[in-house]
């Protein structure tokens, strides 16, 4: 694939971030227009590798056709490497954007030089479908008649919609919040994925008569209640795509009181705020002049960083449970698994280029949440840990902070509407459905996503929103 000799000739090149100080003046996207000259030339470094582990089970866990379409690329062949960027993906223009590039640790080519810029090549690939006219609604030619419902229209829900739309169902997703788009929508900050190009894919999924409820709080309570009993009713197969929004939460002293935020609560009145008022009626938690603390890594941590620097908070500091990852893999973690090495994500660099240091403190635990004689956060002791996360004596230490923002991970999806269905749990709280199957304790209702699989990437959620598509459109013609 590629040019034959490509990887020996060119190195690799991404695609740059804009320059960290200035972006961080506006949440527009943190990425520059796409080269059509450069990407060819990437696209060329694709070897002819016989066994393309970038599409293994190690690499794109939607098992794009990475080679064929970095070799359409190479040859000029855009609308035909968009044909077959969308015969796996649904959504390329959320994968390429926020997608870490599994499929980059597991490429071949990776295992002695810098791996193939594939994200980049996708982005590209979909971007100058959008911009060519290329990508258009394409409703289904017939109607089963079936009807299949959609709680939550996440990554996973909407991928489960289109694939049962395109399979000729009466589909209408449900979700709890007032815009479409789940986790794209308000877990994912405007920076690393405009709104407008979650609303883009909405509305060609609207004119191909996917249906699309908002304000629908299903199995809730209030005004926004949606009675489960009666979707179940009124369709012949119910999807819970609700994905996994029970936040784990520090369970040290002082937790109580104000100052202290889960991460999505954080993330989600913000990105709210911006999309209804540009910030300006202040229906947020702000970080503006505050010495912030961001507990926990990984991409919801580093969209804390980013959310609380576009603020102007004061000082930042991200505390990480972990040793700090080497340069260079270590020996438990050959190729094609995943690399665990040192990364500086965009809110790393920001942090860096306005502080003068990378905000993470690695090796750190929280002991206890203090605060004064009228219950305000004066910020929090920690201490530092060993590999085994035992406790070094004599490391206690003060961090002042005005905020704390938890970024710990999930445990699970809420459970108002399973307990309502009676639903099967698995051993980590998650509704219990079998891979492949998806099938919950009622045979009526089907399970993908974050709240089947646990906390995961958005390209896995479309994956199993694939999969369970074709599972229910089994069921609904058996």
């Amino acid at each position: 694939m590629g040019k034959p000799t490509g990887f020996k000739e060119f190195k690799r090149k991404t695609e740059p971030y804009r320059n960290a100080m200035e972006r961080l003046l506006d949440y527009k996207e943190i990425y520059t227009p796409h080269e059509e000259t450069a990407l060819s030339t990437q696209g060329a470094r694709c070897m002819d590798c016989g066994v393309p582990f970038c599409q293994s089970d190690e690499g794109c866990p939607v098992y794009n056709l990475i080679p064929e379409w970095n070799d359409l690329v190479y040859h000029g062949r855009w609308q035909d490497a968009l044909e077959r960027l969308h015969k796996t993906n649904n959504f390329p223009e959320f994968t390429g954007r926020v997608c870490p590039a599994p499929c980059e640790g597991s490429c071949v080519l990776g295992i002695n030089e810098p791996a193939v810029t594939i994200k980049n090549i996708e982005c590209a690939i979909i971007d100058k479908g959008f911009e060519n006219g290329w990508v258009v609604a394409n409703p289904p030619t017939y109607r089963s008649g079936k009807k299949v419902a959609v709680v939550g229209s996440g990554p996973a829900g909407l991928a489960a919609a289109a694939q049962l739309n395109l399979a000729g169902h009466d589909v209408t997703v449900y979700e709890r919040d007032d815009r479409i788009g789940g986790l794209l929508m308000y877990g994912i900050p405007n920076m690393k994925l405009e709104k407008d190009v979650v609303d883009r894919r909405v509305d060609l999924l609207r004119a191909e008569g996917v249906k699309f409820v908002v304000n629908a709080d299903v199995g809730g309570k209030g005004k926004k209640a949606v009675s489960v009993e009666s979707l179940l009713d009124t369709n012949d197969a119910l999807l819970l795509a609700t994905g996994a929004t029970t936040p784990r939460d520090l369970k040290i002293p002082n937790r109580e009181g104000n100052g202290i935020h889960f991460a999505m609560e954080f993330l989600l009145k913000n990105t709210e705020s911006l999309l209804d008022s540009e910030l300006t009626d202040g229906d947020y938690i702000s970080a503006k002049d505050k010495d912030v603390l961001v507990i926990g890594g990984g991409d919801t941590g580093t969209d804390c960083i980013g959310t609380s620097l576009r603020h102007g908070c004061k000082s930042l500091a991200n505390f990480e449970i972990m040793p700090r990852p080497g340069a260079e893999r270590p020996a438990d973690n050959p190729w094609p698994l995943w690399p665990k090495i040192y990364r500086v994500d965009y809110g790393h660099e920001e942090a860096a280029q306005k502080f003068g240091e990378d905000p993470r403190v690695y090796s750190i635990s929280g002991k206890e949440f203090v605060r004064d004689e009228s219950g305000k956060l004066m910020g929090i002791n920690t201490v530092e840990v060993d590999l085994h996360f035992k406790e070094i004596p004599g490391t206690v230490k003060f961090w002042k902070a005005d905020l704390i923002l938890l970024s710990i991970g999930f445990l699970g999806p809420e459970q108002y509407v399973s307990r309502q269905l009676d639903l099967e749990l698995d051993s980590r709280s998650n509704y219990k459905a079998e891979l492949g199957k998806f099938v919950t304790s009622n045979p009526k209702v089907f399970a993908a996503g974050d709240c089947r699989r646990g906390q995961s990437l958005v390209v896995r959620a479309i994956y199993e929103g694939r999969l369970v598509a074709d599972a229910i459109n089994s069921y609904l013609t058996a």
